[in-house]
């Protein structure tokens, strides 16, 4: 049997046309039915822009811009304000050019009254407030002291400047504490700051109590002073208005007293003696004493039985180094194994002597005279001396006498004159001083005026 033959291209043809005469007429059929609804809605549709911006524009109703009156658009600059704070060796002139300021507003600033003193005094720390527009000065406030601010404005082409008055208010506040370890850190604790500190003790008990070497745990110590505030912020720390310290069971008290004509002003007694001596305990701020006071001392460098007659003070070299009372100077020079000494004569015969500096104060020179407390040399090791201290001897008549244990007078009592007013203003401090050892401490106690 003969096998059929295979379909040719035109069979298969004609086998297919049903099936694409179908398949043709569903696909162009929807197409014809689009076409014929597109033609009759077109007028009604809304156009579609192709353009992006157009879009936007659309989509997004345009408002008017609003616009400044003519003052509000010539002052829209934007006015920068800086809190500089000095640093060491800062001038205006190095603040200007540092914050890209005009030199010549700064001239022009310089030419106001009093303006130039007051710019040019800068102290690290101080602050500055400076308003500007590009560079463009607009103002500058510096406070110049305790009581007055500078202020400067720009005013039309120019500046104008005024001094405005900032008077402090100052509270009473008193601190009492105990001695633990040290007495700086034990004071530190209880809320006096380290000035404070140092005036309790050098100004008012430095000549009764040698802080160095008489302090010892349990000492008692009570303070009446003044906080200085300027519109309720603190700015210092004012005057110490009363005082106790108990030291081995020994009980000293001071009041401050200034007299309305000032001519007197200084630390007394509760019966108006001065506190101050005529001679003080150590000319110095001393680490340690070195040697003390001996008439037989092994010397340290002759390895011999030597009297000491006077007191070795240890301090780093340069210390400042102070006269002991009022005197004039008999002789500034190198003596033997003092090395660089000082003589200062007190009169009633007494003198004493400062050994082994490593050089003496300006202006330190035979015949001159000093006060109490003026810097007359530094420490050094000049002389027979093993390491930085200052050698110290007080004679009367030619007699060595031990520095620290000769009796000292004191500098002399109130005038009769003022002991009333002394005692109005001062017992109420004493009254203060009462109730802080009692336990009735008030932090904040009262407020006063300035009297500055």
């Amino acid at each position: 049997m003969t096998p059929p033959s295979p379909p040719t291209a035109r069979t298969q043809s004609r086998r297919a046309s049903p099936y694409l005469k179908w398949i043709t007429t569903g696909l162009l059929l929807p197409t014809l039915i689009g076409l014929a609804v597109y033609k009759t809605l077109a007028p009604q549709l809304p156009t579609i822009p192709t353009d992006l911006a157009e879009l936007r524009k659309q989509a997004t109703p345009e408002l008017p811009i609003p616009t400044l009156p003519s003052a509000q658009r010539e002052n829209s600059a934007l006015v920068n304000t800086v809190e500089f704070v000095v640093r060491r060796n800062d001038t205006m002139e190095r603040i200007f050019r540092q914050l890209k300021l005009s030199l010549n507003d700064l001239a022009a600033i310089r030419e106001l009254p009093e303006v130039k003193r007051a710019l040019d005094l800068l102290k690290p720390g101080d602050p500055i407030t400076l308003t500007h527009t590009d560079g463009a000065l607009q103002g500058l406030t510096r406070q110049v002291s305790d009581t007055a601010k500078l202020s400067v404005i720009r005013d039309g082409e120019g500046f104008k400047a005024e001094l405005i008055n900032t008077p402090l208010t100052i509270k009473t506040t008193t601190v009492h504490g105990t001695v633990e370890s040290s007495l700086y850190a034990s004071a530190r604790k209880a809320g006096l700051s380290a000035d404070l500190i140092m005036r309790m003790a050098n100004d008012i008990f430095g000549w009764d109590i040698d802080f160095a070497l008489d302090i010892r745990p349990g000492d008692e110590f009570t303070v009446v002073y003044e906080k200085q505030y300027r519109d309720n912020d603190y700015v210092s720390d004012g005057r110490i208005l009363a005082a106790e310290f108990i030291n081995d069971g020994h009980l000293f008290r001071a009041v401050r007293y200034d007299s309305a004509d000032g001519q007197v002003s200084n630390y007394f007694t509760p019966q108006g003696r001065s506190m101050h001596k005529q001679f003080l305990r150590a000319p110095v701020d001393f680490t340690r004493i070195s040697s003390g006071f001996s008439l037989a001392r092994l010397h340290p460098i002759l390895n011999t039985i030597r009297a000491h007659k006077g007191v070795d003070y240890a301090a780093p070299i340069g210390t400042p180094i102070k006269a002991a009372g009022d005197g004039k100077v008999s002789f500034a020079g190198v003596q033997n194994g003092y090395g660089n000494v000082l003589i200062l004569d007190h009169g009633a015969g007494i003198t004493t002597l400062y050994g082994h500096m490593s050089k003496f104060a300006s202006g330190t020179r035979n015949g001159e005279r000093v006060k109490q407390g003026e810097v007359i040399g530094y420490v050094g090791r000049t002389g027979a001396a093993t390491g930085p201290h200052l050698h110290y001897e007080y004679r009367i008549n030619g007699t060595y006498k031990d520095p620290r244990t000769v009796p000292l007078r004191n500098a002399g009592p109130i005038p009769e004159s003022y002991m009333t007013d002394f005692h109005h203003q001062t017992d109420p401090m004493l009254t203060g001083l009462d109730r802080a050892t009692q336990g009735n401490l008030s932090v904040a106690s009262s407020i006063s005026p300035n009297r500055h």
